[in-house]
């Protein structure tokens, strides 16, 4: 964080010397050969100073009517190339009088990158660089030969290597600058989306979480007025009608005595099924356990009373997912193997249970019987609860079979972490 803002400021600093070096360069030219001609041209004519008082104001006044005042004209290609043809010509008349305004060369080196396109940016600081050396040679008041065309023309190459060279350099890295901060905005902006769709699909993992909780507590809810319904009030009836029969049979003993052992086998049946609806709200497996562990212990109990044989296996990397999704996983285990030892008729069961990056898969498959595809015969419901109990927290299942050759039950759920609850 201190790093970029210090890297904030540091821009801030270079934005505003290339501000100030642009706008007002133009104008050190004209004051250093204004500060600079009076003794160099001291006992001379006066058509230089007339000259110079002339144009030296119409070369500001240029410069600050195209460059200066906001908004910049010149920005615009051919007012910009316009500018530029101006400003050279006026130095080039102003280098004549006195070669001393040949460092309003800065000038057209800078504004040559900044307002021209393509390669007359080029032919402009060539054009600066001639005017330059015309005037290192000595200008108007030495006599042009030879030998000083040749010194000409090796400082026009100097100057337009080491003053262009240099600017284009300049105005490079200025625009490197400004590409590195685009990118560095444009990145800081991607990880402000990212972080927004990060806690975006946080929340939407907590509202699938709700919901799912909601759903299972509906499902339950759904479940346990079914068994009450099926078993214990079933029970009940069936034990006040033994009673009411019994308390008609005072005047035999034997009919008596059998209504009320019926009513007291009755109410041990009842009391069963309530311990195993109590029971069925949430696996004591899961409590005592790590999920492998329950499965594969509940799988065994249940292979030794179903005399099928069983193969149990964990790939991949065990940890402990929301409690909805382990209950939803026993469960389903539970079921499938209920349904193996009620319908397939199955020697061979094999259990995995695999953990992936992004799911955890359950995979349930036997030898039996089968069925045909839609004909799920008396392990419809069963499945259809199974099915449904894993949509409810987001997962995926789905059954293969086909008569004869067994069937394989899959179930996958979210690999979402205890801690996220």
């Amino acid at each position: 964080m201190v790093t970029g803002e210090r890297e904030r400021r540091l821009d801030a600093v270079e934005d505003r010397l290339d501000t100030v070096i642009g706008r007002y360069g133009p104008y050190a030219g004209l004051v250093v050969g204004l500060a600079l001609s009076p003794p160099f041209l001291a006992g001379g004519p006066v058509w230089p100073w007339v000259l110079i008082g002339v144009l030296t104001p119409v070369a500001a006044l240029w410069t600050a009517l195209l460059t200066t005042v906001r908004p910049v004209r010149a920005e615009r290609p051919v007012v910009g190339a316009v500018y530029m043809a101006g400003l050279i010509v006026l130095m080039a008349v102003l280098t004549y009088a006195s070669p001393l305004f040949a460092f309003e060369a800065v000038a057209v080196y800078m504004h040559a990158f900044a307002f021209l396109r393509g390669h007359w940016r080029f032919a402009a600081v060539v054009l600066g660089a001639v005017i330059v050396s015309y005037a290192q040679v000595g200008g108007r008041f030495v006599e042009l030969t030879p030998g000083l065309g040749i010194a000409m023309v090796v400082l026009t190459v100097a100057n337009a290597l080491l003053g262009g060279g240099g600017t284009y350099f300049g105005v490079f890295m200025s625009e490197q600058s400004d590409r590195r901060r685009r990118m560095i905005d444009e990145l800081g902006a991607a990880n402000r989306r990212l972080s927004e769709a990060l806690d975006e699909n946080a929340n939407l993992h907590a509202q699938l979480l709700a919901q799912a909780r909601e759903a299972g507590v509906l499902d339950e809810r759904a479940r346990l007025a079914r068994e009450i319904h099926d078993t214990i009030a079933q029970g009940l009836t069936g034990i006040v009608t033994q009673l009411e029969a019994a308390g008609v049979a005072d005047g035999d003993p034997v009919v008596r005595r059998r209504h009320i052992d019926t009513a007291r086998a009755l109410a041990r049946e009842s009391l069963t099924e309530a311990r195993r609806s109590v029971d069925a709200l949430g696996p004591r497996q899961l409590v005592e356990a790590q999920l492998p562990d329950a499965i594969a212990d509940m799988a065994k109990r249940w292979a030794e009373t179903s005399g099928v044989e069983l193969i149990i296996d964990t790939t991949g990397d065990p940890r402990a997912l929301l409690p909805e999704l382990e209950v939803t996983l026993f469960r389903v285990a539970q079921e499938a193997l209920a349904n193996v030892g009620k319908h397939a008729d199955a020697t061979r069961v094999g259990l995995t249970l695999s953990y992936m990056d992004d799911v955890v898969v359950l995979d349930v498959r036997d030898d039996g019987r089968g069925f045909a595809s839609g004909a799920r015969g008396g392990a419809g419901f069963g499945l259809v609860a199974m099915e449904q109990r894993v949509r409810r927290v987001a997962g995926a299942f789905s059954v293969e079979s086909a008569p004869g050759e067994g069937t394989a039950l899959s179930a996958s759920v979210p690999a979402i972490p205890a801690e996220v609850s």
